[in-house]
């Protein structure tokens, strides 16, 4: 009895990893062969890149702000309350920057693909684009792969940048260090090591991020209903996949790098 409990969904899980494989290398014969619809690339590089900004922006200036209040209070224990510069940028460029800019196109990206995706298929317009002749794949996923694989490098740039001013405002005002202290403690810190780590990273999340959500869309069943769950089980699927890929590939270019 307890052998068939975990059997059920043991296939399931078997099954859902065979269909994200299986389309992960239609998605490769996509990009190798085409044919390219680039109006939907340049679309999606808008909604995925331009119109996550304001998300970003203001995740990275608050994360900065508040690691420096909160870093600062506890350097002052040590009497090394000049180096809060550091603290913030190596946290926000090798973890808090790439780690929550995916948990935000996790949450507003994975979502709204899996939903628009999901729409497509409860109402039979991706059997449509089939009887036409066109590959949802080479229509749908491909596009939203790589806007998401090249956009979310730069969005995770901006908000290190936005959380290390946030730093500083707050290190400024609020700690009262000074701004040459700050912005000298930060050129000291920051290796080209951490720069490399906090710019390879996105590429995978942003890769795995949208992958997850087209997957989940692409196998939506049982109406609206099923649009809701599809939705859900995006940005949980796509939320513990940033952090548990986000640890393995520390370890590997920790291994690498350093």
């Amino acid at each position: 009895m307890s052998a068939l409990l975990f059997e059920e969904p043991l296939k399931k899980v078997t099954a859902e990893v065979q269909e994200y494989v299986r389309m992960l290398g239609q998605t490769y014969r996509g990009l190798v062969r085409g044919p390219y619809y680039r109006h939907d690339i340049v679309d999606q590089f808008d909604a995925i890149g331009v119109q996550s900004m304001t998300v970003v922006l203001l995740t990275g200036f608050f994360t900065g702000a508040v690691l420096a209040l909160q870093s600062g209070q506890t350097l002052d224990q040590f009497g090394a309350r000049p180096v809060v510069g550091r603290l913030v940028s190596a946290s926000m460029v090798k973890e808090l920057g790439p780690v929550l800019t995916g948990l935000m196109l996790s949450g507003r990206i994975g979502s709204g693909i899996a939903a628009e995706l999901g729409s497509m298929m409860v109402t039979d317009q991706i059997n449509a684009l089939r009887a036409l002749g066109t590959d949802p794949i080479r229509k749908l996923v491909v596009p939203r792969i790589l806007a998401g694989f090249f956009m979310a490098p730069v969005l995770t740039v901006i908000a290190d940048f936005v959380g290390i001013l946030g730093g500083w405002i707050v290190a400024r005002f609020q700690l009262q260090v000074s701004s040459g202290v700050y912005w000298s403690s930060i050129l000291q810190g920051l290796y080209m090591q951490d720069i490399w780590m906090g710019i390879i990273k996105p590429f995978v999340l942003g890769f795995v991020i949208v992958s997850i959500a087209c997957h989940v869309g692409l196998r939506t069943k049982g109406g609206t209903q099923g649009v809701g769950r599809s939705t859900t089980n995006s940005v949980v699927a796509g939320s513990v996949a940033v952090i548990a890929v986000d640890f393995f590939i520390t370890r590997i270019l920790f291994s690498v790098l350093y």
